[in-house]
Parts: structure tokens; sequence; C-alpha cells
């Protein structure tokens, strides 16, 4: 049987973008990872319904929206009926505007970072910038919202600040499935520097009592709840180290020259590293979690740190 052409959604593909690997994780779950298992670009959830298919993020705009597009019709379980936005970040949410008369849902704060920031640039070469439609959420929520597929509970619960200030994730309680977006990633660096040290390692513990079997995490392999046990020791090492410099008045971009990779240097993207470390700065400063900071000089410093080291990177 062939491959269902990609609906029509108004997108003009630039370049062929591999279709994702699709993963049956429970009885009609699956979840969708970009070839290679590499960091970026992110994952996504399908989750099939006697009426249609509830989609967890929609990748980025463009070809790998189209692509997510086709991976669901392909179920033959009908049209989207509702996408969950786990976060506001373009590589999330910029593929909403190829899955017209879905509703899109999010936390409220996503709503409004997606409306402040547009269409930002995205750094994938095949993503049509003329193209890019941001969808705002239709619907928001501020705690916890449950919807139904059928007989099956998606419970939606708000477990930010973290990776963002508006973190979402899907739980299946029959299931066992956790979507977790980026508050978790799978083989790649933890990225807290929109978001929150301290208020991800909550989030961690939040997403560890769910007692999931299977992790859909926003980025990286299907996994297992060890992921949990590697984010915490993780974070708990950045607050360690940023306690170490921030007392020796080191600069966050110092005190990772100083610490190395620790027991992490397997993980991609290591450079994220000085993000890390400038938001765990600003905790011990004072102040909100999740408080806005200046992010073109960090985005700068971690890419010097990121040059200099020459971690190993897959995306």
């Amino acid at each position: 049987m062939t491959e269902p052409e990609p609906p029509r959604t108004g997108y003009r593909p630039h370049a062929p973008v591999p279709q994702p690997r699709r993963t049956e994780v429970a009885d009609g779950v699956f979840a969708c990872t970009p070839p290679g298992d590499g960091g970026c670009p992110g994952n996504a959830g399908l989750i099939s319904g006697p009426d249609g298919v509830t989609l967890i993020d929609t990748v980025a705009a463009g070809s790998r929206a189209l692509a997510l597009a086709a991976s669901a019709e392909a179920l033959r379980a009908g049209p989207v009926r509702a996408v969950v936005n786990t976060h506001h970040h373009g590589g999330h949410v910029l593929g909403n505007a190829a899955f017209p008369g879905a509703t899109v849902i999010a936390h409220a704060l996503a709503r409004s970072e997606m409306a402040e920031t547009g269409p930002a640039p995205t750094q994938w070469p095949d993503a049509e910038r003329g193209d890019v439609r941001v969808v705002l959420p239709s619907v928001t929520f501020d705690e916890r919202l449950t919807l139904y597929s059928g007989e099956r509970r998606i419970e939606l619960v708000f477990c930010g600040p973290a990776h963002t200030t508006n973190d979402v994730v899907a739980w299946l309680p029959d299931d066992g499935v956790l979507f977790t977006g980026d508050v978790a990633l799978s083989g790649v660096t933890p990225c807290m520097l929109t978001g929150s040290v301290e208020g991800a390692l909550r989030a961690v513990a939040t997403l560890r009592g769910f007692g999931a079997r299977t992790v859909v995490c926003g980025h990286g392999p299907v996994c297992g709840p060890e992921v949990f046990d590697e984010t915490e020791a993780y974070l708990r090492w950045i607050q360690v180290i940023a306690m170490e410099g921030w007392q020796q008045g080191l600069t966050p971009l110092e005190t990772a020259r100083e610490a190395g990779l620790g027991d992490f240097g397997r993980l991609l993207d290591a450079g994220r590293i000085v993000g890390n470390l400038h938001r765990a700065y600003a905790e011990l400063d004072g102040g909100a979690l999740g408080r806005p900071l200046e992010l073109p000089p960090v985005f700068a410093e971690m890419a010097q740190y990121t040059r200099d080291t020459r971690p190993a990177y897959l995306a």
C-alpha cells in the first residue's frame, strides 16, 4: 500500500525530508522520532482514536510538518482533531498550520509567548521562513486539563517553569506512557536557560511520580523512567558547580570551562552547560524562577564554548 500524499496546507516543500520513524509505544499510541534519533529536530506523538488523531507537538514548519502530517494520515484513523503544544518553542509549534481544523491546546503562558515571539527564526535549512504562519492555541489552561480520545484519557499537566515558563506534559495513565516535551531529554543535554534549574528539579519529581513505563521526551530516543534519574543528576551537578563558581566570582563561561563535562560528556549539545549555568547563577542571585534573561550574549558564549571544546554533536 502506498503512503498517502501530504495534505494541502499551503506549505511548499523546499527540500525532501525523511519520514519520521513511527514507533508504537501502546495500542494506537505512537512516538514520531527523526531518523537517527539525534538531538534535533524534535519528537512528536500520535494518539489514534475512534474519531481522529490527537497530536503532541508539531515539530518545525515546512517540510518537516508535512512529513509529520503524512505520518498521521497513514494511521487511517481520521483527521488530526487536537494538537497539544508542550511549550512555545518554534521547533514544537511552528508546524501547527499544517493541521487545519485541529483544536490547538497549550498552557496560557505558551499562547502569550507564541503571540509575542511570532515566527521566530528556525535553524532548519528546509523551513520556508516566508511560509511560516503562527497558529496560536485556541484552548488554554493553567494547571490541568483532561482530553479524551474515545475512552482513553490524556491528562495535560503544567509543570513549569522548567525548560520554559509554560511546560506541559501529556500523561496517558491507562497506557503508562508519558510525553514530557523538553522537560526531560533522552541522550541530550537538558536546557533550562529560558526556564529554571530549580523548577526543573521540581518538575522531574512530578514526572517521576506518574509511574510511567514508557517515556517519550521532546528530543532523543524513546526511553523509560531512568531518564528522570539522569536529568536530576545533571541538574544537581549544575547547581553544585554553579555555587562553586558563583562564590569564587567566576563567570558562567569560566565555570563551565573549569568544570568540564563531568559524567555527562556523552550527551549531545554539551554547550548548553553555559546557558544552564547562567540560569543557575540567576537563581543564586535571587528573584522569581524563570524570569527573563538577556539571551543573545548567552547564546554567543554557548557558541564560543562549543567552538573551544568541539563536543560530539549529531543533530
